[in-house]
């Protein structure tokens, strides 16, 4: 049998391995160590919504192939959500379509609406299925970075401005902003809404973190500025706010010609998912203010105790105004590369983290800056913090 000459795989994908999350959640099985690298709960979310769930599976509703929209209930429920909120009005048969988490709504957004040769800016550090999505639909990436500034990551205006070519197809934003935990004021929303109406761009923003900010942050939705309706591809998922995460329901909503053009994406990717989910996950959506003010006490108080214990472990910390996850300096520990720091963590003290650098195309700005992710219990990060605390870190 004569072998392959060329590599299996596709030169857009060809810098695209193992994600870290993979690598570093190994590690931690391996090593046995507290991960809080990976963002996702160590315990699950309201018990009404897993019955609700088990309701629909003993119902036989979603057993079988959903419709490709996504059901209904929960397309209705998806709009009544966002006019709750937000003030936006939303055609449930129209306007909404529910994907296989905010994963796919990205994905399938992006292979939707770019060319091959366009370019896409990203706000870097950027989640790293970004890059792939990009990369997946031909385009080419435009990092414009958030740089540390007054203990937070900051936009840049003018070189988001400057980023912009007759290139440009669109803008690929998330806010609350994983890893950073920033959250983009109204001023720099409105400056970014009005180029995106100056130069005719698409914006497509991962809004996953939406109802996880904490003191004076607040998430304005991009589509609720003037002249962005229209253009705003606006990506929602369940996993963050109500703790299923391992369900992967998301969900697009856009005018009916963004929403009908994702969709000839999205149905060539999984098609349908999560059916008895989509359910329970209509259900979550109407529950009480009290629900969604409780999560964010509690995560309120859970980063305050992993904040606390990496300040006294010798990390230069940044205080997240959103999402769960504290991102931290290691150059006050001796250290430089976040990437080896990572790796060599858990052998010294049991815990996992994730390094910055992989969510930048710039990796010397994102090499001293570490992820801890503290959605967990809190004697978890207790522990986490008790450790440390060792010597194995210098502190």
């Amino acid at each position: 049998m004569a072998a392959m000459t060329r590599p299996p795989l596709n030169r857009r994908l060809a810098a695209f391995g193992t994600t870290i999350f993979a690598e570093m959640s190994a590690l931690a099985v391996r090593t046995g160590s507290i991960n809080l690298g990976q963002g996702f709960p160590d315990t699950d979310g309201p018990e009404e919504i897993r019955e609700a769930a088990v309701r629909a599976l003993r119902d036989g509703r979603g057993n079988q192939y959903p419709p490709g929209p996504g059901v209904p209930e929960l397309r209705t429920a998806v709009t009544e959500h966002q006019r709750r909120y937000y003030g936006l009005a939303y055609d449930p048969d129209t306007e909404v379509l529910v994907t296989a988490g905010a994963t796919e709504g990205i994905a399938a957004a992006l292979l939707a609406l770019v060319e091959p040769g366009d370019e896409v800016i990203a706000l870097e550090p950027y989640y790293d299925s970004y890059a792939a999505s990009i990369a997946m639909a031909g385009g080419t990436r435009v990092p414009v970075t958030l740089r540390p500034r007054d203990r937070r990551f900051t936009l840049d205006l003018d070189e988001l401005r400057d980023a912009v070519t007759d290139r440009t197809r669109l803008i690929l934003l998330n806010t609350p902003h994983n890893p950073t935990g920033t959250v983009l004021t109204r001023e720099e929303l409105t400056a970014i809404a009005a180029l995106a109406v100056e130069r005719d761009l698409l914006v497509v923003t991962d809004e996953v973190y939406e109802h996880l900010v904490f003191d004076d942050a607040e998430h304005i939705p991009l589509a609720t500025l003037p002249g962005m309706r229209e253009r705003t591809v606006t990506i929602g998922s369940a996993g963050k706010t109500f703790s299923y995460t391992g369900w992967k329901v998301g969900w697009v909503t856009a005018t009916p010609e963004l929403v009908t053009a994702v969709r000839s994406a999205k149905q060539y990717l999984t098609y349908v998912s999560a059916g008895p989910f989509q359910y329970a996950i209509a259900e979550a959506l109407r529950l009480p203010d009290a629900f969604f003010d409780g999560l964010r006490a509690d995560l309120r108080a859970k980063r305050e105790v992993l904040s606390r214990g990496l300040t006294q472990a010798g990390f230069e910390v940044y205080a997240p105004a959103g999402t769960y996850f504290i991102t931290t300096d290691i150059r006050p520990l001796g250290e430089s590369d976040g990437v080896a720091f990572c790796r060599a963590l858990p052998e010294r003290c049991g815990v996992v983290a994730i390094p910055n650098a992989v969510f930048y195309d710039h990796r010397e700005q994102g090499a001293p800056f570490v992820r801890f992710a503290f959605c967990k219990r809190v004697e978890v990060l207790e522990e986490a913090a008790a450790r440390l605390k060792g010597p194995a870190t210098g502190g």
